[in-house]
């Protein structure tokens, strides 16, 4: 137990001293974007997963030397080795969308960076799954909600682990824009599904969920409201990878799918979008005179709109979100 303790402060500590160095370094370097939910929208420093992942990267290098050079325990060290190869993989990926530094207007209204192309970005993630294939991680029998186990042999490690990480990274960078809202909702399933897995005896996935929970308790101060860095897609990224890591090197994908929900359900809404507008409907609202924020859609397109109705401001935005997301979070333990 206190090896997963000393990695995860090993883990805070890294993300909470380097975030402030990253944050100038992206400004001298242009690694910058609007916060458009500010007045006069300013441009803030980008790509918060770059400390994140320091963190991660710090915390189970950390956990490794104890169990090899304390205990003499070799066995899981491939596997936490292949699973850190994938969240690095993907956190780069998403890095290589962030240095793009254009800004893209739709109408009237800003939307973010200019970046990867849609299918531009499935197609770099797809080779984080390689570390994992090779090991042939995880178990080839699932047990899916709704559907009960299922058996599918040779065809998990190349057919469901693929898609698991490129479905994971891609479903987190789904829900973004607002200050500390991937991160705070990160900080709440990452924490549910380490414990979950440190109970069950999954101490490998449990290690991965932690430590990345620690990391973004050490980012969370410099990304909430108003936030010196934003997220960007290597944060995003990395945070699928994580859950699609966990599930996978834990065998707990029922958990990891219903802590999953809110994106599930915020990916069908995108794709409803795409059918009734034509294409994909922005989760950004629009600043009023007074502080509040209003959708830019008369439908409800994404949990951000419901959420503007409801909280107005982009803290109550934030804090609903989290909510939502701790809701599905503790579910997971009961399904």
């Amino acid at each position: 137990m206190w090896s997963q303790l000393i990695a995860c402060l090993v883990a805070f500590t890294t993300t909470y001293l380097t975030t402030p160095y990253a944050i100038r370094y992206f400004k001298k370097t242009g690694v910058v974007t609007r916060d458009v939910h500010k007045p006069r929208k300013p441009f803030v420093a980008n790509s918060a997963g770059v400390p994140l992942v320091a963190g991660i990267t710090a915390g189970l290098f950390t956990y490794i030397f104890i169990q090899v050079f304390l205990y003499q325990n070799y066995k899981l060290i491939t596997e936490v080795f292949a699973g850190l190869t994938s969240i690095l993989l993907i956190a780069f990926s998403g890095f290589l969308d962030d240095i793009n530094a254009s800004q893209v207007r739709v109408g009237k209204y800003i939307e973010g960076k200019a970046g990867l192309k849609r299918w531009q970005k499935p197609l770099l993630t797809l080779p984080a799954a390689v570390p994992l294939m090779v090991i042939m991680a995880g178990n080839h029998t699932m047990a899916l909600p709704l559907i009960g186990t299922v058996d599918f042999g040779i065809l998990y490690p190349l057919v469901i682990i693929p898609i698991g990480v490129v479905g994971a990274a891609n479903m987190v960078n789904m829900f973004d824009g607002f200050n500390g809202l991937d991160t705070g909702m990160g900080l709440v399933y990452t924490l549910s599904l380490g414990l979950f897995a440190y109970f069950h005896g999954r101490y490998v996935a449990a290690i991965i969920f932690l430590s990345t929970f620690a990391a973004l308790l050490g980012l969370y101060r410099y990304n909430f409201y108003p936030a010196k860095i934003l997220s960007g897609d290597s944060c995003t990224y990395a945070l699928g990878a994580v859950i699609a890591v966990g599930a996978i090197l834990g065998n707990m994908e029922k958990a990891a799918l219903t802590a999953s929900v809110p994106f599930l359900v915020q990916g069908a809404l995108k794709f409803y979008s795409y059918f009734k507008l034509g294409r994909f409907a922005s989760d950004l609202g629009v600043l009023q005179k007074d502080g509040t924020l209003k959708p830019k859609y008369k439908r409800i397109y994404s949990w951000t709109h419901l959420f503007m109705r409801i909280g107005k401001t982009e803290r109550k935005v934030v804090l609903l979100g989290v909510l939502t997301e701790a809701i599905f979070a503790v579910l997971a333990w009961f399904v």
